[in-house]
């Protein structure tokens, strides 16, 4: 798969397109052997073996429960069924098998098993949330032959909530707009990124949420690229624009700290499976 074009990011569709068919619940599980993803918390859990990681495959490993949904089949993996699990999050693993979580500092997993993983998570979410009627509180029953939910009791419709994000790289000259959240690993600075707050724009968003998170003014600002975020259901709308004025002051609600750095003096950055480091990487430079 080719990096790095952004709609081959990990968590975009185009990376696991060619092998995987996403379908409806309730359609097409037959009971036979499959591949299966099975999300404990924030980590995805697999296989270890000499070669790597891998999605467990055929009946589920014993000792791997599901905590309350039974299993969900997503849809064909290389033509298998591909059922998604959440086990407990204090469950102790069977032997040969890890928990590899999504944000971990090291890039161990390949982009199409990042991906699947993701799509599951995200599906799980979506599932386990949208049980009732937010209109009504009631029982909510599948929409046949779609990922929509129809409310038992007044037919209110739900269909996934897909959460939109702005996220946007300013640079000043030869210097880039980075900041930095206190949860994140020693070092880690990336963009300035928010949600869509009512009546904006995408645009309008970024523009926003540099001033309210920096003190700093932007300009010009331009659309390069989107990223499905499966944590639990963003979009990321990826953004470049120019400073236009202002100082540096920090949203210490927000940040830990923000600050201009120089192209060639860049600290530590996400990893290569995020929009934010796509940005980094393959716009900075362009924009000097």
């Amino acid at each position: 798969m080719p990096y790095p074009e952004q709609i081959n990011l990990p968590f975009n569709f185009a990376c696991i397109k060619d092998a995987f068919e996403l379908r409806p619940p309730l359609e097409h599980d037959h009971g036979e052997e499959g591949v299966w993803i099975v999300i404990q918390g924030n980590s995805v859990v697999l296989m270890q073996t000499g070669n790597g990681f891998s999605l467990p495959e055929g009946d589920l490993p014993t000792g791997l429960s599901p905590t309350k949904a039974p299993p969900l089949c997503i849809g064909l993996w290389h033509g298998k069924p591909l059922r998604a699990i959440t086990i407990g999050a204090r469950l102790t693993l069977p032997p040969t098998f890890v928990a590899e979580p999504f944000n971990a500092s090291e890039e161990r997993l390949d982009m199409q098993t990042l991906t699947l993983a993701g799509l599951a998570k995200q599906i799980l979410h979506w599932e386990q949330h949208s049980r009732h009627c937010s209109a009504c509180g009631a029982e909510t029953e599948q929409i046949p032959a779609t990922w929509g939910r129809k409310c038992s009791k007044c037919s209110t419709e739900h269909f996934p909530h897909i959460h939109p994000c702005a996220i946007v790289l300013v640079k000043r000259g030869n210097e880039l707009l980075l900041t930095r959240k206190t949860e994140w690993i020693a070092g880690r600075y990336s963009l300035v990124a928010g949600f869509l707050d009512f009546g904006e724009s995408l645009e309008e968003c970024a523009i926003r949420e540099v001033r309210e998170e920096t003190g700093i003014e932007i300009e010009n600002v331009r659309y390069v690229g989107s990223q499905n975020w499966p944590f639990p259901a963003q979009l990321m709308a990826g953004f470049v624009a120019d400073y236009a004025g202002g100082e540096i002051v920090v949203d210490q609600h927000e940040l830990e700290d923000a600050r201009w750095f120089q192209i060639n003096a860049l600290p530590a950055l996400p990893p290569l499976r995020s929009i934010a480091r796509w940005i980094i990487d393959n716009m900075a430079r362009r924009l000097v």
